[in-house]
C-alpha cells in the first residue's frame, strides 16, 4: 500500500522502569511534546497512516516487594489538548527503590494490557515497555499490600491474553530491555518486536528509536 491512507485512533501505553537510571522517563518527557509532530507527520515516516488522534498513558512499575509505591498508573491523555497534564503526572517522578534485580514489569505489561482502549474500526494499541532488568516471575506468592487483583498467574498466561484477548490488527508490543528471562522468549509473541538493552538505558533514546523502528518498518 503507498502513500497515506486512512485516519487511524492510536492509543499508546509507556510502560517505564522507575527502579534503576533516569534515562527513560527523561527520554519520554522530553520528547513528548515533539512526538505526535514526527509521530503524524506522514511526510517523515514511509507508507504512514494518518493518525487522526493519539492518546498516551503512563504505567511506571518497581517492585512490590520493597517499594511503597510500586505501580503508578496514569488515565490517557490527548495530544496535544492534554499535553500539559501528561507532562504533569510525569513531573517529579524519578528514579528509586527497588530491593533487587528483578522487578514487576510484567504486572506493568499486563495492565497495560487492559487499557481502556480506544475502539475505533481504524486503531492501534501500541505498548512500550523500558526497562533494564530481568522481570519477577508472574504467579509468585506475594501478600503485598496494593498487589493487582486478576493477575495472570504465569507468563504463558499473559502470552495468552496478548494473543487472544488485545485485538490482532490493532496491537503493537515494543520492549526495550536485557536479553534476559522473560525478554528472550517474547521472540513469538505476535506483533511484538524486542530491542536488546545491554548495559541500562542510557544506552536507548527511547523516543527516537520508536520514531525511527516505525520509519523503518512501517509497523504502525
Amino acid at each position: 500500500m503507498d502513500g497515506i491512507s486512512s485516519n487511524y485512533h492510536v492509543d499508546i501505553v509507556f510502560c517505564i522502569d522507575m527502579t534503576g537510571n533516569v534515562s527513560a522517563i527523561e527520554d519520554v518527557r522530553s520528547g513528548l511534546r515533539g512526538f505526535k509532530q514526527s509521530f503524524c507527520d506522514p511526510t517523515l515516516l514511509h507508507n504512514f497512516h494518518e493518525v487522526a488522534a493519539l492518546r498516551v498513558r503512563f504505567i511506571l512499575f518497581k517492585d512490590y516487594s520493597f517499594d511503597k509505591e510500586p505501580m503508578l498508573e496514569s488515565r490517557f491523555f490527548t495530544l496535544d489538548d492534554e499535553l500539559d497534564e501528561a507532562l504533569a503526572f510525569l513531573d517529579g517522578r524519578y528514579p528509586s527503590g527497588g530491593g533487587d534485580l528483578h522487578e514487576n514489569a510484567l504486572e506493568a505489561l499486563a495492565l497495560a494490557m487492559k487499557s481502556d482502549w480506544v475502539e475505533k474500526e481504524l486503531s492501534r494499541h501500541i505498548i512500550i515497555l523500558a526497562t533494564d532488568a530481568p522481570a519477577k516471575p508472574l504467579g509468585e506468592p506475594t501478600d503485598c499490600t496494593g498487589y493487582p487483583e486478576n493477575m495472570p498467574k504465569s507468563f504463558d498466561e499473559l502470552h495468552k491474553i496478548w494473543e487472544n484477548e488485545m485485538k490482532r490488527k490493532a496491537k503493537r508490543l515494543f520492549v526495550f530491555a536485557p536479553e534476559a528471562e522473560p525478554w528472550c522468549n517474547l521472540v513469538n509473541w505476535t506483533n511484538t518486536f524486542h530491542t536488546v538493552v545491554k548495559d541500562n538505558l542510557y544506552d536507548v533514546d527511547i523516543m527516537k528509536a520508536l520514531i525511527d523502528f516505525l520509519r523503518c518498518f512501517s509497523v504502525i
